[in-house]
């Protein structure tokens, strides 16, 4: 086969995954992981069954595309955080429901032992702690002004993130999950405006 061909087929295949990627997320946000079907992403992009396991072959292994997707859309180096450009990454947060649903699913289910994405989002909380802790660090030294330790202050600021959105998933018009994010920074101290 000419090189060209190779290449051409190695970027529809691709393509083909990277909407698969796309219906499995819709398909998990809608359903959650455990009442997501391979069928039913399959038949959201107009593939058998057995044509979707050509490029994915069991359902954890897409899973772990979802949110391997998900972290390439929300990296950013932990050098260019700043407490007042987390508001920021809530509001952006706030555009995109789709993915926050799906993570929001993805991590309810995956407390049960077993899941497939436990270890994932183990290590990416251990992550997400330290990186929390780091930026907290560089803004207020070995104390915030309440007198914790940015270690001891790091699993709250993720927990008042995630939490809400966990609220605003459920009513959307009654929570300002940006809003509600400065006003929990205005409690660390932090001039917001």
């Amino acid at each position: 086969m000419p090189y060209r061909d190779v290449m051409n087929a190695r970027v529809r295949s691709e393509e083909r995954r990277a909407e698969i990627v796309g219906a499995a997320l819709e398909v998990i946000a809608e359903r959650g992981y455990r009442g997501a079907s391979l069928a039913a992403v399959a038949e959201r992009v107009g593939l058998t069954q057995q044509g979707l396991l050509h490029h994915f072959p069991t359902k954890d292994a897409l899973l772990v595309a979802v949110l391997q997707e998900r972290d390439r859309w929300d990296a950013v180096p932990d050098t260019r955080w700043r407490v007042d450009l987390l508001t920021s990454l809530v509001e952006y947060n706030a555009m995109r429901p789709a993915i926050i649903q799906t993570f929001s699913a993805l991590l309810g289910e995956s407390v049960t032992e077993g899941h497939p994405a436990r270890g994932y989002f183990t290590e990416r909380y251990a992550r997400v702690r330290e990186s929390m802790a780091g930026v907290l660090r560089a803004e207020y030294g070995d104390r915030l002004p309440n007198g914790l330790t940015p270690e001891r202050t790091a699993p709250l600021l993720v927990a008042v993130m995630d939490g809400l959105q966990y609220q605003w998933l459920l009513d959307p018009d009654s929570v300002d999950m940006p809003g509600a994010f400065r006003d929990f920074l205005r409690l660390l101290g932090e001039p917001v405006d």
